[in-house]
This record gives C-alpha cells, structure tokens and sequence, in this order.
C-alpha cells in the first residue's frame, strides 16, 4: 500500500557543503578487498593535493591490509563516479575536479584480493 502524504514534504539537506567549515566529503572504495566493505568517508580540505589524500587519509584507513605495501601506484585504476579518472597527485582535490561528496573509487591490478579469498 502506498504512503499518502498528508502535506507537502520538504526535505532539507543536512550535508550541504556549507555545513563543514571550508571542507568537503569524499567518499573513497577500494574495488575488491572486502577486509573494507564500504567506502570510507572522509572530511577534507579542497586544497588537499591527490597525493596527500594518498599518503595521509587513504593510508590511515587502509595501510593495515597486508596489500596496501605492495600497491604500484603507477598501475592503480582510478574512478570518479563511475568514470575512468586520471589524477594529478600534485594537483589539490579542487584542480581535479573533485567536489563536495564525490565518490571515488581505486581498482589495483594484480592486488585482486587476498590469496585464498573467494
């Protein structure tokens, strides 16, 4: 059975950019390796290079998989929205694009998931 509304409904947004003080969300996956199941969310300053992101952020939630040593970062597929994406990693957040809860997701060749793991 459907729900009626009795009234108009308005929903108001509680994560718009502006409520973050000059920063923004990310979302942030990495393809395959289910130790992670979701992407992380990350609360970052658009002036952030790519490589900061990588070195600081990503390697903080994820440098306890026993892959994320052995990742060729020359190799790594990147995604942004759904979309094939090639980062500056000089570049900030802002100078490639990313904006306010963007999603982005990394693919590593070779680095599947882990042996043994269906």
């Amino acid at each position: 059975m459907p729900v009626v509304a009795i009234a108009p409904y308005v929903g108001v947004p509680k994560d718009t950019v502006d409520r973050f003080h000059g920063n923004q969300l990310l979302y942030v996956g990495w393809d395959r390796h289910l130790m992670f199941y979701a992407p992380v969310c990350l609360c970052l300053p658009p002036a952030m290079t790519f490589g900061e992101l990588v070195r600081g952020p990503l390697a903080e939630a994820w440098s306890v998989h026993p892959q994320w040593s052995s990742i060729d970062w020359s190799a790594v597929r990147w995604l942004r929205s759904g979309e094939a994406f090639d980062p500056d990693f000089e570049r900030s957040l802002a100078d490639n694009g990313i904006g306010h809860k963007e999603v982005l997701r990394l693919q590593t060749p070779g680095l599947e998931a882990l042996p043994g793991a269906v």
